[in-house]
């Protein structure tokens, strides 16, 4: 009975969720203020043992429609003897050796707080773009990031798409997991004007705020996550751009991909406990001046796969308590059926997400590689579930290294 009431309250709840965020379009319209003069920018690369796949990334910034002053690339290692240094002098690029590092600051918050407290000491910047060093990016990305800065947002990420996709169906699935969140939580923000969620880097940030930090303070596990966060707290304007692709390298190994996602949804938890407090609190004090600056923002927070999550959450909680029930009337065959049947109405549910997204997507990949996608990824989905319950079991997780380039084959 626990679980069939638990289960219908968490399906009571998406239903509710819902329901608020679709009333929360059309709320707390932005105002953009467009600017007129053309940024001085610079670009952060946290690149620790990353020389199979520095140059990429450099040569396309080397290629940009708009130009991109080398010396206003900052390449961020941890030795002086990293391979990685001696590509980015012959590219004319900056490096900053990081000094001596603890584990506890072997991620990539404190990698950027570092290089951009010595740039602040030095100069200022209009605007930061930030990179992984496995990235490359289509030759406009620069210039379509500028005309969104240009429009008046704050904080801008672009289209991830994949380098790798056809490699195997690990990656190809893998990348899906971000076109998920461009797809059915971004797009949707954008066209009602919410705070957008931000993944991995391949964003740009108003040199402003980095003025008021001096730093850079999200040191957590997604340090991505806790920045879209921080900007629904702050109300700050954040887009999505589609027109602005980069390209990213994913994980070819399954168990790669159960180390980031058990960091992802560490990180998540971890934020979430840091700035939902404080988001509620915003709220509840604009509700008492009669106040939707803000507040459009976060009741829109709703909208995305959030109550999509905690309805199928909800739905395998009372199938779930149905089976238990079942089973002690020792109607185990019925049991059974229930198991197999509900298994394969999600399957075919997933699979349906599936096709949807990759209608919707432009990913670069291979026929095949999409059917293939269709097929396994409602496994693959499955699989965040002992994800999910490993990262609430462990104390800790640590960042885990993904080799890039030549040396992951």
């Amino acid at each position: 009975m626990i679980l069939l009431a638990v289960g219908f309250g968490c399906l009571v709840w998406a239903g509710a969720m819902f329901l608020f965020g679709r009333y929360a379009v059309g709320r707390n319209e932005i105002t953009l203020v467009e600017r007129e003069k053309q940024p001085e920018f610079a670009v952060l690369i946290p690149a620790r043992d990353e020389s199979a796949v520095i140059e990429g990334l450099l040569e396309s910034l080397e290629k940009q429609t708009v130009k991109v002053k080398m010396e206003d690339i900052y390449v961020i290692v941890e030795a002086e003897d990293d391979p990685t240094v001696g590509i980015c002098r012959k590219h004319g690029v900056g490096v900053f050796v990081r000094p001596k590092v603890t584990l506890s600051r072997a991620r990539k918050g404190f990698a950027l707080d570092e290089v951009i407290r010595e740039i602040l000491s030095k100069r200022r910047y209009d605007l930061y773009f930030i990179f992984d060093a496995d990235n490359v990016l289509a030759s406009e990305f620069v210039e379509e990031m500028l005309k969104s800065y240009m429009a008046g947002h704050e904080i801008v990420t672009g289209y991830r798409n994949a380098k790798n996709g056809n490699a195997n169906v690990i990656a190809a699935v893998s990348c899906l997991t971000f076109s998920m969140i461009n797809t059915l939580v971004n797009r949707d923000r954008v066209r009602h004007q919410a705070n957008i969620v931000f993944s991995g880097t391949g964003y740009c940030i108003d040199g402003k705020l980095v003025d008021r930090w001096q730093g850079w303070p999200f040191w957590s596990l997604t340090e991505d996550y806790e920045i879209s966060l921080y900007a629904t707290l702050h109300g700050l304007a954040t887009y999505y751009n589609e027109a602005a692709v980069f390209y990213d390298e994913q994980p070819t190994r399954y168990t790669q991909t159960v180390a980031q996602r058990v960091r992802w949804i560490k990180g998540y938890f971890s934020a979430r406990k840091k700035y939902v407090p404080l988001m509620r609190g915003v709220l509840s004090k604009q509700r008492a001046k009669n106040s939707t600056r803000n507040a459009g923002s976060l009741a829109k927070e709703c909208i995305g796969v959030k109550p999509a999550i905690l309805a199928v959450v909800g739905a395998v909680l009372v199938v779930l308590g149905g089976v238990v029930m079942l089973g002690r009337r020792g109607e185990w065959g019925w049991a059974l059926a229930v198991v197999g049947g509900a298994f394969v109405l999600l399957y075919i549910i997933l699979a349906g997400v599936t096709v949807h997204i990759l209608r919707q997507e432009k990913l670069d990949l291979a026929r095949s590689m999409k059917i293939k996608i269709v097929l396994f990824n409602p496994l693959y989905l499955v699989t965040y579930v002992p994800c999910a319950l490993k990262a609430l079991l462990r104390r800790e997780v640590a960042w885990v290294k993904i080799e890039h380039g030549a040396k992951q084959s």
